[in-house]
């Protein structure tokens, strides 16, 4: 790694240097982080994953996705929105996934909260999407100075208050604005990742919801 934050492959394809941080890193930086998503169910899970990552490594959860999908149904919300807490001491019992009392609650609250949310509007991802932060809000230049002094943006902090003031939690700027990094509302690669003009060819095609 250089100090722009990339690092170069043997071909000589320069990537975000995280990539190579941890094996399930490479397909998820290359095919997944900053796709475009309007899948109400993918993208609740997304936040409930974002949620359980709070005060933890990304690729903990990571590598415990799998077992996540298992536990939560496959994340139908509607669904996760009928538990009770029969459901929450089944996964405390799990140890596929994070077993964190106040976590576990928050995702079955959450999915409530996105079963109202969808019936009032329609659809999660329409309503998610209406927070896209305007171009001049996004910087310039996406380098590894703009990474390291922006955890949050003004576009995640009114993300974060409007789902608190509907009941959500674990929903802080912080933990949105990784959400808006993972599911394409900002394309974060690194200026020279050979992967952010895809991703922006990606942003310009997509039909927002």
């Amino acid at each position: 790694m250089d100090q722009s934050g990339l690092t170069t492959d043997a071909a000589g394809h320069a990537y975000c240097s995280w990539r190579n941080a941890a094996p399930e890193y490479p397909h998820y930086h290359d095919h997944e982080w900053g796709v475009p998503v309007a899948d109400d169910v993918l993208l609740y899970e997304k936040i409930c994953l974002e949620g359980f990552q709070a005060g933890m490594a990304w690729i903990t959860i990571l590598r415990k996705r799998e077992s996540f999908r298992q536990a939560f149904e496959g994340f139908d919300f509607r669904r996760v929105a009928q538990y009770g807490e029969a459901d929450v001491e089944r996964l405390m019992r799990n140890p596929g996934i994070v077993r964190n009392r106040a976590k576990i609650g928050s995702a079955i609250n959450n999915a409530r909260r996105a079963c109202e949310l969808v019936d009032e509007t329609g659809s999660l991802a329409h309503w998610l999407w209406a927070f896209e932060p305007a171009e001049q809000e996004r910087p310039a230049v996406v380098d590894i100075a703009y990474w390291t002094a922006n955890p949050t943006s003004p576009a995640s902090v009114r993300l974060s208050k409007a789902l608190k003031k509907r009941g959500w939690t674990f929903v802080g700027p912080t933990t949105m604005y990784a959400l808006m990094q993972a599911m394409g509302m900002v394309n974060d690669h690194l200026e020279g990742c050979v992967c952010r003009p895809r991703i922006e060819a990606l942003r310009r095609t997509f039909k927002r919801p």
